[in-house]
């Protein structure tokens, strides 16, 4: 993809990569058809967005493929997955991430998803023989917190609908919760993020507890509130705040 601003690089640290033009993220055709949406993309995004040390410019990577797949954001989603890669995300993280988000926004943006990362992988001379199969050795469960959210999802619905109940359980929280290669945290990061971008924050409420249990700061969480205005929007970033201030406040913070 031509860049926009070929001539802005923005250190991106991590074991592996230098400085990475995250200006190839945007097409020429913004300069061309929008000048005012290209000054902000150099100033507000590229120059201060991506620049704010609250998150780490490998967590934001994953917030933004994370909102991109959730938004079947075809055109742009192969550009940041790249940007992902280069800023410290694993294959392996992002092939969990798009298969525990078909769960959380739907198998058809998870199939997009592997579509454009198909020619990626194989630049890169990644394989599948390099990424998570389905059989691994899973994660302990934490066994007083899936016995609460049982008690409630069962108290709640388990009359209305016994096979969500029972896929919840068995296929959600006891099998791909606990995959092993995407960690806690980064797993409860992108469904909140996914959340977010899809315009859903009355489920938001678990899952930011989670996230936090899992080790997210409340510094962070705001921080990916700031970053997804940009990527998914502000009227859904504000739907979210008033759910992220209650888990805040639950927890003393």
């Amino acid at each position: 993809m031509k860049s926009l601003l070929a001539a802005t690089t923005l250190a991106l640290a991590t074991s592996d990569a230098g400085a990475q033009d995250l200006g190839a993220t945007l097409p020429a055709s913004i300069a061309q058809v929008a000048p005012a949406l290209a000054a902000y993309g150099q100033s507000a995004v590229i120059g201060t967005l991506w620049a704010d040390a609250t998150l780490s410019p490998r967590d934001r990577a994953l917030v933004t493929f994370a909102a991109l797949m959730t938004r079947h954001e075809a055109d742009t989603i192969g550009s940041h997955a790249e940007l992902a890669l280069d800023a410290g995300v694993t294959p392996a993280e992002l092939s969990e991430t798009i298969t525990h988000l078909a769960f959380y926004t739907g198998w058809g943006n998870a199939i997009m998803a592997t579509e454009a990362l198909a020619p990626i992988y194989a630049s890169r001379g990644v394989a599948s023989t390099d990424l998570p199969g389905a059989e691994v050795d899973l994660l302990p469960l934490n066994a007083d917190a899936e016995a609460a959210r049982e008690a409630n999802v069962q108290g709640n619905f388990g009359t209305v609908s016994p096979g969500v109940v029972d896929a919840t359980r068995e296929v959600l929280f006891h099998d791909l919760w606990l995959r092993p290669d995407l960690a806690p945290r980064d797993r409860s990061l992108v469904t909140v993020a996914a959340l977010i971008a899809a315009g859903q924050p009355e489920q938001m409420t678990f899952h930011l507890h989670r996230a936090m249990d899992n080790g997210l700061t409340k510094d962070e969480a705001g921080g990916v509130l700031q970053h997804l205005a940009f990527y998914a929007g502000w009227p859904r970033v504000f739907s979210a705040l008033p759910v992220a201030r209650s888990v805040f406040e639950a927890r003393g913070l």
